[in-house]
């Protein structure tokens, strides 16, 4: 064990120091998003607790705890007032009493931009049916497969496979992959959960069309791009939960998550030149575990004032759901209270879940 820990800080170092000096910050920040009304609406504080089809994205090895052959969820919800869409689908499958396989599909994308580049025709004269529309759109595909590790003590294992494409109309492309990887453990009412998120580094190839932009990037003296290999780091996310059961009818769900990342300083709650890490919590009450009020926090940053003074700030989520024999539909709502600067989006999301007729 003791040498597994070893290798293990020294990969952490080497990759604090790749971050200074190879890769972008905030790299496929659209895959930190999150997914499921559900785990929105308890700020993403979800690797302990993910135990259905969403495990695909927030733990591969919560897909263990799947108890229905065939699964499936939707998930859509809008940003920015509508300006940006965010969909999810997946479907899962249990192969046997150990192991299940899960395919997952994200996109975020802005429709319909203008694009005004020959909005003037060759005799200067305005002409509006030079305009075309494109969209901006980011997807991920995630390939999971989960089992359930008895040698070890029982331990829950997942891997999820990620491929990547970016584009921005036909003006630049970009092709990704990468891996994830994730435990759970189950300790009596507690679950403790190690996500390893994009473990190998995920590696975004871009790809611009030069011949469309060199004209107006020559006008306007910007640079023009060049085609280039974009690595997103490694974060590691550590949680836990613990559920309570009140009386018969009545359950409390807590969860918390440590997020870790090492691409340099960021505007997190604790952080350093090498690592930051953001807290998150959630809370889920629970009746007749049918019905359910979610709460949570997190997104916690130093807002600096006129006077400059910093102020701690972070953002309340809220959510609820119902979950029926085959179905499940959750509400959430982020972006809430006097500290956001955006609109509030509501996020919606339904999953289904069917056995083998006998």
């Amino acid at each position: 064990m003791k040498k597994y820990l070893i290798a293990f800080f020294c990969y952490l170092s080497y990759a604090s120091s790749f971050a200074q000096t190879n890769t972008p910050k905030y790299s496929n920040e659209f895959l930190a998003i999150g997914v499921d009304a559900r785990a929105m609406a308890m700020s993403g504080a979800y690797t302990a607790v993910a135990d259905d089809i969403s495990s695909g994205y927030w733990n591969p090895a919560g897909l263990n705890l799947q108890k229905d052959k065939y699964s499936g969820a939707l998930m859509h919800s809008q940003y920015f007032a509508g300006i940006a869409n965010y969909d999810y689908a997946a479907f899962s499958t249990r192969i046997d009493s150990l192991s299940t396989l899960a395919i997952s599909a994200i996109r975020l994308g802005i429709d319909d931009i203008p694009d005004t580049r020959y909005l003037y025709d060759a005799n200067g004269a305005l002409n509006y049916d030079n305009i075309k529309f494109f969209s901006s759109a980011d997807y991920g595909f995630l390939f999971s497969y989960a089992r359930k590790l008895h040698a070890l003590g029982g331990i829950r294992a997942g891997i999820s496979a990620k491929i990547i494409y970016r584009s921005a109309g036909s003006f630049a492309t970009a092709w990704g992959y990468g891996l994830d990887i994730g435990f759970q453990k189950s300790i009596k009412n507690i679950n403790i959960g190690l996500m390893l998120k994009d473990i190998t580094g995920t590696y975004n190839t871009w790809n611009h069309n030069t011949s469309m932009i060199a004209d107006i990037y020559a006008q306007t003296g910007n640079e023009i791009p060049e085609n280039s290999i974009e690595v997103t780091l490694p974060r590691f996310i550590l949680g836990a939960s613990y559920r309570l059961n009140f009386i018969q009818k009545l359950s409390m769900l807590i969860s918390v998550d440590l997020e870790s990342t090492l691409d340099g300083k960021r505007n997190t709650l604790i952080k350093s030149e090498q690592l930051s890490i953001d807290p998150k919590a959630g809370i889920e009450l629970g009746y007749v575990d049918k019905f359910f009020v979610r709460f949570g926090v997190g997104q916690f940053q130093e807002i600096q004032n006129f006077d400059r003074s910093y102020t701690t700030v972070f953002q309340p989520n809220f959510g609820v759901g119902v979950q029926l024999k085959q179905f499940s539909i959750d509400y959430a709502m982020t972006d809430i209270g006097d500290q956001a600067e955006s609109p509030y989006s509501h996020v919606l999301s339904l999953k289904a879940r069917f056995n083998d007729k006998k």
